[in-house]
């Protein structure tokens, strides 16, 4: 049986998925209903980071970063590139979750790679 924070954990796992589709989907809708969207959208990923850290939890977004080996995420495509490449993350499907005040990590993220420009 999972814990308290384990729920909270996976809770905050898929409200990331949610949000990350729910960005997809504002891109079809037409200009004046997006901003009323966006706006709840805001409310959403705002009130669910207070409740993180209410329980000393984070998320941790590495979108756009270069990527480390020793990054607490796992990359799905690394197999698609040279040793030598210079890789950024391109797409994050799962956050890094760290423990906010001791900086301690409590689920690696996931993530899909792509070659720096």
């Amino acid at each position: 049986m999972e814990g308290p924070k384990d729920v909270i954990i996976n809770m905050a796992i898929e409200s990331w998925r949610f949000t990350r589709l729910f960005e997809r989907l504002l891109t079809k809708v037409d200009a004046g209903e997006r901003k009323r969207y966006v706006g709840q959208l805001r409310w959403f990923i705002k009130k669910t980071e207070e409740s993180l850290h209410q329980v000393g939890l984070q998320l941790v977004n590495v979108e756009g970063h270069l990527y480390d080996p020793g990054m607490a995420a796992t990359p799905l495509n690394i197999e698609d590139f040279n040793p030598d490449d210079v890789l950024i993350v391109n797409q994050m499907l799962e956050p890094i979750i760290m423990e906010k005040e001791k900086g301690i990590l409590v689920k690696t993220g996931t993530v899909v790679l792509r070659r720096a420009e």
